[in-house]
Protein backbone atom coordinates (compact mmCIF):
# COMPACT_ATOMS: atom_id res chain seq x y z
CA UNK A 1 0.00 0.00 0.00
CA UNK A 2 1.61 3.08 -0.89
CA UNK A 3 0.59 6.82 0.67
CA UNK A 4 -1.81 7.30 -2.06
CA UNK A 5 -3.99 4.29 -1.19
CA UNK A 6 -3.73 4.82 2.92
CA UNK A 7 -5.16 8.45 2.13
CA UNK A 8 -7.91 6.92 0.11
CA UNK A 9 -8.62 3.83 2.74
CA UNK A 10 -8.77 5.91 5.36
CA UNK A 11 -10.71 8.45 4.17
CA UNK A 12 -13.43 6.27 3.57
CA UNK A 13 -13.28 4.64 6.97
CA UNK A 14 -13.42 8.47 8.72
CA UNK A 15 -16.03 9.78 5.82
CA UNK A 16 -13.40 12.70 5.45
CA UNK A 17 -12.53 14.56 2.23
CA UNK A 18 -9.02 12.83 0.38
CA UNK A 19 -8.10 16.59 1.15
CA UNK A 20 -8.63 16.63 5.09
CA UNK A 21 -7.24 13.03 5.12
CA UNK A 22 -3.92 13.93 3.49
CA UNK A 23 -3.32 17.15 5.47
CA UNK A 24 -3.74 15.22 8.78
CA UNK A 25 -1.77 12.34 7.60
CA UNK A 26 0.67 15.07 6.21
CA UNK A 27 0.80 16.88 9.59
CA UNK A 28 1.24 13.19 11.78
CA UNK A 29 4.14 12.18 9.95
CA UNK A 30 5.82 15.73 10.11
CA UNK A 31 5.43 16.01 13.79
CA UNK A 32 6.79 12.71 14.21
CA UNK A 33 10.01 13.39 12.07
CA UNK A 34 10.48 17.27 13.56
CA UNK A 35 10.09 15.25 17.24
CA UNK A 36 12.40 12.32 16.14
CA UNK A 37 15.08 15.15 14.91
CA UNK A 38 15.20 16.77 18.29
CA UNK A 39 15.89 13.36 19.59
CA UNK A 40 13.16 12.87 21.38
CA UNK A 41 10.99 9.70 20.81
CA UNK A 42 6.87 8.98 19.34
CA UNK A 43 5.51 6.35 21.22
CA UNK A 44 2.43 5.09 20.43
CA UNK A 45 1.05 2.51 22.63
CA UNK A 46 0.50 -1.25 21.10
CA UNK A 47 1.74 -0.04 17.68
CA UNK A 48 5.14 1.17 18.07
CA UNK A 49 7.98 4.09 19.11
CA UNK A 50 9.95 6.05 16.46
CA UNK A 51 13.37 7.32 17.84
CA UNK A 52 16.83 8.05 16.94
CA UNK A 53 19.05 5.31 16.74
CA UNK A 54 23.22 5.60 16.61
CA UNK A 55 25.66 3.54 14.88
CA UNK A 56 29.23 3.81 16.26
CA UNK A 57 32.03 4.59 14.28
CA UNK A 58 33.59 2.36 12.64
CA UNK A 59 36.49 1.18 10.10
CA UNK A 60 35.90 0.62 6.87
CA UNK A 61 37.27 0.34 3.46
CA UNK A 62 37.32 2.41 0.75
CA UNK A 63 36.52 0.07 -2.70
CA UNK A 64 38.21 1.92 -4.59
CA UNK A 65 41.55 2.48 -3.38
CA UNK A 66 41.45 -0.01 -0.97
CA UNK A 67 42.59 1.93 1.73
CA UNK A 68 41.76 1.74 5.36
CA UNK A 69 39.23 4.51 6.14
CA UNK A 70 37.45 5.14 9.48
CA UNK A 71 33.39 6.07 9.35
CA UNK A 72 31.93 8.25 11.43
CA UNK A 73 29.28 7.80 14.18
CA UNK A 74 25.93 8.70 12.43
CA UNK A 75 22.76 8.94 13.87
CA UNK A 76 19.61 6.95 11.97
CA UNK A 77 15.95 6.85 12.52
CA UNK A 78 14.47 3.87 14.29
CA UNK A 79 11.13 2.40 14.79
CA UNK A 80 10.70 -0.45 17.44
CA UNK A 81 7.44 -2.47 16.99
CA UNK A 82 5.06 -2.48 19.68
CA UNK A 83 3.87 -5.70 21.71
CA UNK A 84 -0.09 -5.83 20.25
CA UNK A 85 1.07 -5.07 16.57
CA UNK A 86 3.89 -7.64 16.96
CA UNK A 87 1.47 -10.12 17.86
CA UNK A 88 -1.29 -9.33 15.13
CA UNK A 89 1.48 -10.00 12.74
CA UNK A 90 3.09 -13.18 14.03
Amino acid sequence: MNKAELIDRVSRDTRNSKATTEHILNSILDTVVKTVKKGQEVRLVDFGTFCVGKRKERRGVNPQTREAIIIPEKKLPKFKVGRFFKSQIA
